[in-house]
């Protein structure tokens, strides 16, 4: 899928269903690259007033442009994240690394990633979690290994909320100042629309791959 037609999707949820499209994809990306700098941005955009027709409306109450709808913005992305960070953290916990090493693919991870996320642990001890959730992509892929590794949940849970406050208001602050100038300043952000095209369709392909390849190797046998 070209990166410009991921953009234009996550740009098209986020407009039509706000900020519950900003909770759920933020929910997602814990766990699974969804775009979370774009979400934001865009969010952040449309708190502004920026994008015709969009709005922050939240069961049935419209926040007015400006900025109580930007911290509702903010606030619905860092609130997503949290919680599908702890859902990531419980699959890890519950499922244990020897499930994951043989069952893992589907959630784009093997043994190579789990004994890399481990040496990211080791060295990082628990503030491998917020170094984790600031950086670009690796951010979706530590929810699970933080369970699987029993880092503790009131830390973990913690310094996941200091990183996701972290990100969701400052690219939602991004989007928010941008504000009339939406249109030109998004052709300037195309960084974020690279890393998150390369993470996705890389990510798919991967799966695909890992798939074709054990569907192979049971017809040898």
């Amino acid at each position: 899928m070209p990166v410009a037609s991921i953009t234009s999707s996550l740009t098209q949820l986020v407009g039509d269903y706000g900020i519950y499209a900003v909770f759920l994809l933020m929910l997602i990306d814990a766990v699974f690259p969804a775009g979370s700098e774009i979400v934001m941005v865009y969010g952040g955009a449309i708190a502004s007033g920026a994008i015709a027709g969009a709005s922050v409306t939240l069961f049935g109450y419209t926040f007015e442009p400006g900025l109580s709808a930007y911290l509702a913005i903010a606030i619905a992305g860092t609130v997503g994240y949290l919680i599908g960070s702890v859902i990531g953290w419980e699959i890890g916990r519950r499922a244990g690394r020897p499930y994951l090493e043989r069952h893992g693919r589907w959630l784009h991870l093997d043994k190579a990633k789990l004994d890399r996320a481990e040496a990211w642990f080791l060295k990082w001890e628990d503030w491998a979690v917020l170094l984790g959730r600031l950086t670009p992509v690796v951010r979706s892929f530590i929810s699970i290994p933080a369970g699987v590794f029993e880092a503790p949940f009131r830390r973990y849970t913690v310094l996941t909320l200091i990183g996701s406050a972290i990100w969701c208001f400052l690219f939602a602050g991004i989007g928010w100042a941008a504000g009339a100038s939406w249109e030109s300043f998004h052709h300037a952000f195309r960084y974020a629309d690279v890393v998150t095209g390369v993470a996705i369709v890389g990510a798919a392909g991967w799966l695909g791959w890992r798939f074709m390849r054990k569907r192979r190797a049971t017809e040898r046998t």
